[in-house]
This record gives C-alpha cells, structure tokens and sequence, in this order.
C-alpha cells in the first residue's frame, strides 16, 4: 500500500519562504512522476508544480520562478521550494504520486500540509 507523508508547512510572512517535503513508501517510484497540488477555501485542487522520473518539471504559471520541485530517487522524497511566497499562495499542499500500473495511471495522495502566508 503506498503511503505519502508531508511536512514542513507552517505559518510565514509575505517574501519569506519554506519547504515542504514528502516521503514516500509501499513500493518502488522510479519511474513514477510525483507532483504538489494545493487547494485554498472555496477553490478547486490545482497543480502547484510536477517533476517525472527523468526530472523534468512543470510549474503552474502563478509560481513559476518562485518554487522549485525536487525528487530524491534513493530516498523516494519530493520536496517543494517555496520562495517569495505571497498570501495567495495560502492553501492545503497536496503531495501526489502517479503510478502506471498494467497500463492504468493510479493516483495516491498524502494528506496534506497547511501553508500559511501573512500579509
């Protein structure tokens, strides 16, 4: 059973920044993608950034510049830099790890870590 385990949310001010991270475990993720989402009150889930087994990376356009995503293999770890945050970036992290399984994408998803942004 996989399992996904973030930390590192908290509570910033505007221009600062923070880290999340999240490890992963119940399987093998090399050739997974891993991905961050985040979801604010009132909003739908969205893609904060994603990066798959080769290392490429995609960002949301709202954080392009300002976060970074990252992947350790050997300790099947994602984390996400978080610079010059902004109250908007205020929302519920999300850690995702997409697997293929016999052809079919399968989805497991963490329980989220809150972040925080004071004007």
């Amino acid at each position: 059973q996989v399992q996904l385990a973030e930390s590192g949310g908290g509570l910033v001010q505007a221009g600062g920044s923070l880290r999340v991270s999240c490890g992963a475990s119940g399987r093998t993720f090399d050739n997974s993608a891993f991905a961050w989402y985040r979801q604010s009150p009132g909003k739908q889930r969205e893609l904060v950034a994603d990066i798959d087994s080769g290392g490429n990376t995609n960002y949301a356009d709202s954080v392009k510049g300002r976060f970074t995503i990252s992947r350790d293999k050997a300790n099947n770890t994602v984390a996400l830099q978080m610079d010059s945050l902004k109250p908007e970036d205020t929302a519920v992290y999300y850690c995702n790890v997409r697997e293929i399984l016999f052809g079919i994408p399968l989805d497991s998803w963490g329980q989220g870590t809150q972040v925080t942004v004071s004007s």
